[in-house]
């Protein structure tokens, strides 16, 4: 059975998929709620879902804008079940996330950003150019300047976020993160991995990262 995939206006979503939701995360390793999940509704414009036999096998909440105009699509809360077809999943959610790019910005480069709080997550960008931050990689002024702007938009305490290494500090409460662990953890690479070096997952840890749809490549999803 293939995966289905429906993005739709976060104003459409009912007390019945909240629910759906919160299950699902409450198999994972971070047991987002349905309150928690109700108020991401109202942060974000849109929800992904992606299903299987009816199944909700994950989703992610996202909005496409323009960040000092350049155009953006921004992931936030987001989780994959871990089942034998999660990667799968991860790629289905990512690509109606970049077709909807592709369709509000044409003929555009799409920076796109979110947060991790484990080195899986990088499998979300895999896709995508100029991945920031990434193994060997000294970022530029204008990369730790989106750094930033990414962290801001996301919520995060100017005061725990450090440009450098693109992490912020948790106050002891799970972070809004693309939660998502890979089918072969031991695939990633050792750069990617010493990225989350330090990491406190107890105390909500994030890292901010980001990279680019090019345009040519968005226009080959339509």
């Amino acid at each position: 059975m293939s995966i289905q995939v429906e993005t739709k206006d976060c104003t459409a979503l009912g007390d019945a998929e909240l629910a759906e939701l919160a299950d699902l995360c409450a198999d994972g390793p971070i047991p987002y709620e349905a309150g928690l999940l109700s108020k991401q509704a109202e942060a974000w414009v849109l929800v992904t879902q992606a299903r299987e036999n009816g199944k909700l096998k994950g989703f992610a909440f996202s909005t496409l804008e323009r960040i000092g105009g350049t155009p953006a699509v921004l992931v936030g809360l987001a989780s994959v079940k871990r089942g034998a077809k999660r990667d799968t999943v991860l790629r289905a959610v990512m690509h109606d996330e970049l077709r909807r790019a592709m369709l509000a910005f044409p003929d555009e480069d799409v920076l796109v950003g979110t947060r991790f709080v484990v080195p899986s997550g990088f499998d979300a960008l895999r896709t995508l150019n100029d991945v920031v931050p990434r193994p060997d990689h000294k970022a530029s002024g204008e990369e730790r300047a989106w750094g930033r702007r990414l962290a801001k938009r996301f919520g995060v305490d100017t005061g725990s976020y450090d440009d450098r290494t693109f992490t912020a500090k948790g106050t002891g409460s799970h972070p809004e993160v693309f939660d998502h662990d890979s089918l072969k953890p031991e695939a990633i690479p050792a750069g990617v991995v010493a990225l989350f070096k330090g990491f406190n997952f107890k105390r909500g840890d994030s890292l901010v990262a980001f990279g680019w749809a090019m345009a040519e490549d968005l226009a080959k999803l339509g």
